[in-house]
């Protein structure tokens, strides 16, 4: 496995933007721990996607819009220490799928997990649909508790 910044330079096009993507997404993570970090924090991220149509289906089938993804996101990236590895991107037109290990800290929880990231863009090459797909040993249940205010569409 190699690391982003190290294969980075390899790719174009949405390939490109989705490795781009992931270095925005590690960059904010690592700020999150900082003072005011808030919501909005999230703009550089934001500024590569769809906002109005954007949909997240994740790990256990969670649907989220961008504000639900993001209202998600920002405490769980006050909390954790994130980091990832490549270890495969492949483009089809509108659509990229990214596999990475990925490795977390939340508290004194580690995990490591192997992930295929399907990514959907439109016609202007904004990100508007993320489906997440994992690879991981069953989570300890306090893990879940982060989800317990996510609408699992059940």
């Amino acid at each position: 496995m190699q690391e982003l910044d190290s294969v980075i330079g390899q790719y174009s096009g949405l390939s490109r933007t989705v490795l781009e993507y992931s270095q925005v997404m590690k960059r904010l993570v690592d700020q999150a721990k900082q003072p005011g970090f808030t919501e909005a924090s999230w703009a550089p991220l934001a500024a590569m996607v769809d906002t109005a149509a954007f949909e997240r289906v994740g790990n256990f089938m969670e649907v989220m819009t961008w504000a639900q993804y993001i209202a998600f996101l920002t405490p769980w990236a006050q909390h954790s220490e994130w980091e990832c590895s490549f270890k495969r991107i492949t483009e089809r037109p509108g659509t990229v799928f990214l596999e990475l290990e990925e490795r977390s800290k939340v508290g004194e929880h580690r995990s490591t997990v192997n992930s295929l990231s399907v990514y959907e863009f439109n016609d202007a090459g904004k990100l508007r649909h993320l489906d997440i797909y994992l690879q991981m040993p069953l989570p300890d249940p306090a893990m879940l508790a982060s989800y317990a205010d996510v609408d699992m569409g059940g």
